[in-house]
């Protein structure tokens, strides 16, 4: 293993969100990595803050350059530079395109079981949430092709959200899929906003397709959400980017970021994107093994100890999806259970849409002792939980 992913920060009260628990709780939910970023990126805001005068901000070529030289080293994907858009976050970027590029009343066509905060974005701003349900066979998730081109062919659908890798399944959507999706979309005249936060996230020697790179149908049709936050943990600094090659997406999207006002750096978010990118490789490829290594050791214990629970194997993200609906038809009192019992504090799979009952989802971005206490704490949760439903 390696040290610096086995050390354990104390991450209570801190003002973290995910710590902000009882002392005997231990925190599995939220996609929020308990690991220290990498020293190259501490080192540079160390440097800026040492500077000691935190004004406004503008962005230098330099914050265009690491995505570019970024996107092209470890994507092979070779970005216009005129056409990224800074942004505070990928979760803002979505609600002012929600706002944008569809009117009140209008159907968001959104995957599930499929990250849960795209529901707020849509709800909140007037617009209807379309549910497509991934198909699960197998063990392994695909797109359900038939309904999808149903969905979008409703004339009252304007925008779909495509998760690229998914979260919580951890898919990554190959080329042909995500192909086939594009054209769907533009054969309907709906727009793709693809959120891609967790594609530097992979398995070792696994690689995503950004969806503009598919082809030009992709690009034309596409709004991309990008950001280091989730790669290097750095969530806090608010720091993400927006990418559109169609002129007339470009504008819409750089309008409503400034109308909304997330379109404006704060005094580390282009330092800390910069040594990220320009710096973080390393680091980046040693926590994807350390991750890697976590998954595996989760999938066993649980094979070993609750066969009644089943891993969905995954390409990408921290995040596992644990089939539980062998144990339970409500995956919100299964959760409930287990952390009363326990302490350990998973999320339900039902937030993640109607397709997420008997679901769970566990975070797996943290040192190696706290997931062998977690796997500890599953073991008796489900074991009092077996007890209960005899």
């Amino acid at each position: 293993m390696n040290e610096k992913f086995d050390r354990i920060p104390n991450r209570r009260e801190t003002g973290s969100l995910k710590w902000n628990v009882e002392k005997h709780e231990l925190p599995m939910w939220v996609a929020d990595m308990d690991f220290e970023t990498a020293p190259e990126i501490q080192e540079a805001l160390v440097e800026r803050v040492a500077h000691g005068v935190f004004g406004y901000s503008v962005l230098p070529e330099e914050w265009v350059e690491s995505y570019v030289s970024w996107w092209g080293k470890r994507h092979n994907f070779i970005m216009d530079p005129e056409k990224l858009i800074f942004t505070t976050g990928v979760v803002p970027a979505v609600s002012s395109a929600v706002r944008k590029l569809t009117t009140l009343a209008e159907n968001v066509l959104v995957q599930t079981p499929g990250y849960n905060i795209f529901f707020n974005s849509i709800r909140n701003n007037g617009r209807n949430v379309v549910e497509n349900h991934l198909l699960y066979e197998g063990g392994q998730y695909r797109m359900d092709w038939e309904t999808l081109e149903e969905q979008l062919a409703n004339p009252q659908t304007s925008l779909m959200i495509l998760c690229n890798p998914h979260n919580p399944i951890g898919k990554i959507w190959d080329k042909e899929t995500l192909a086939k999706v594009g054209e769907l979309c533009s054969r309907y005249g709906v727009t793709v906003l693809s959120d891609e936060i967790h594609c530097d996230l992979t398995a070792p020697g696994k690689e995503y397709v950004p969806f503009a790179s598919v082809n030009e149908t992709c690009r034309r049709i596409s709004v991309t959400c990008i950001a280091p936050t989730k790669t290097f943990n750095l969530a806090g600094i608010q720091t993400a980017a927006v990418y559109a090659e169609n002129p007339f997406l470009y504008h819409k999207m750089w309008r409503q970021l400034n109308t909304d006002e997330v379109a404006e750096p704060n005094a580390f978010a282009v330092c800390a994107t910069v040594a990220a990118f320009s710096k973080g490789e390393s680091w980046l490829d040693e926590l994807r093994e350390y991750i890697e290594e976590n998954k595996r050791y989760v999938t066993k214990e649980i094979g070993e100890k609750i066969p009644q629970m089943h891993p969905v194997a995954s390409e990408a993200t921290y995040l596992m999806w644990l089939d539980c609906r062998s144990l339970t038809d409500d995956s919100d009192v299964l959760c409930s259970f287990i952390r009363e019992k326990t302490g350990l504090y998973l999320a339900s799979g039902k937030e993640y849409g109607t397709n997420g009952n008997g679901f769970l989802r566990m975070n797996v971005a943290t040192a190696r002792l706290l997931i062998e206490d977690g796997m500890q704490r599953l073991f008796e949760g489900i074991t009092a939980w077996m007890k209960k439903i005899e």
